[in-house]
């Protein structure tokens, strides 16, 4: 049977040949269904070998896709798919930071986003916490021992006058596992590899993302306005894990939950980290998205004016 040669992309390594498949993973990164993603993608391989192209370079397949998508779709994808085009395209490492409460949905919404930008190391913080108690035993740090609802459990201290033991559980808590956080964005930027970090330990004020040089360091807060949308979300999760992860101990636990909701958001508003109220799973994912590349787009610009030369001023 006749098949077309494959279009070479030809300032790839070794000439690799284009992707339909790719292309349109990359359409559905930008938002757009399957189906329409195939479409277009099927519709610049169609065109380029109308043209008679066996070689194209990357800037030319990005061009011509961006193009395709505006006359295909709605103009927002088209804009999406360049600016994740520019993401991918940057040298510095791209750490996401993904915050909020139990239940709120992060681990989907970090998942779908380290899709989407193309990262492949997606860590919890609950795995942070799980690599530490293998090294502190629970006589020295009981803090870590709990759940970050009940950590007020394993305090050693007496609590404040007329504080919340759930609050001072979780910050002694979050401290903690701040650390492990640290030197795992440290090795990340080391490498020069992006990341996305996610887990209620991602509290606004206990990372500085500006302390983290040669990396773009982006932080939101995910949150479930709707109190019974929220409880409804320990629900569905317990049916997703067969039961591994029980609704009846979240439901119990519900209130200190919500409190420790409310807690975090308090920090977000304090320290200046967006909030993103979490509803419909792609157009949550979709805020996110817009947030992380609009800081990573604008650092990189202010970078690029920073190391211009002033007008007037002589350069050797």
């Amino acid at each position: 049977m006749f098949t077309n040669p494959p279009i070479i992309i030809k300032d790839q390594r070794h000439g690799l040949p284009m992707s339909k498949g790719l292309m349109a993973k990359s359409f559905m990164s930008a938002g757009l269904s399957p189906g329409r993603a195939y479409v277009a993608a099927q519709r610049v391989q169609d065109e380029l070998r109308a043209e008679g192209r066996s070689e194209v370079t990357l800037a030319e397949l990005h061009e011509r896709a961006e193009f395709v998508l505006s006359e295909e779709t709605e103009p927002e994808f088209a804009v999406r798919y360049r600016r994740l085009v520019e993401i991918s395209q940057r040298e510095r490492p791209l750490i996401v930071l993904i915050g909020g409460t139990t239940g709120v949905g992060k681990s989907t919404i970090a998942t779908e986003v380290a899709h989407r930008l193309g990262i492949t190391r997606v860590v919890g913080t609950d795995s942070i916490r799980e690599v530490m108690r293998g090294i502190f035993s629970q006589e020295l740090m009981p803090a870590i021992y709990e759940s970050s609802f009940d950590a007020w459990r394993g305090l050693r201290v007496p609590v404040p006058h007329g504080a919340s033991p759930v609050i001072v559980g979780f910050r002694e808590q979050a401290a903690v596992v701040a650390t492990g956080m640290k030197s795992l964005i440290e090795r990340a930027v080391l490498e020069g590899v992006s990341l996305v970090l996610e887990g209620i330990h991602v509290a606004p004020g206990y990372i500085e993302p500006s302390q983290f040089k040669g990396a773009s360091v982006v932080q939101v807060l995910i949150s479930v306005e709707d109190e019974e949308a929220h409880r409804s979300h320990f629900y569905i999760r317990e049916v997703q894990t067969e039961g591994m992860r029980p609704f009846e101990r979240y439901r119990a636990n519900f209130p200190n939950i919500r409190l420790l909701g409310h807690y975090v958001e308090e920090l977000a508003l304090e320290h200046g980290i967006p909030v993103v109220y979490s509803q419909q799973l792609d157009r949550t994912v979709a805020e996110v998205l817009e947030l992380v590349v609009d800081t990573a787009i604008r650092e990189d610009e202010e970078d690029d004016r920073a190391t211009q030369p002033v007008e007037g001023e002589e350069t050797e």
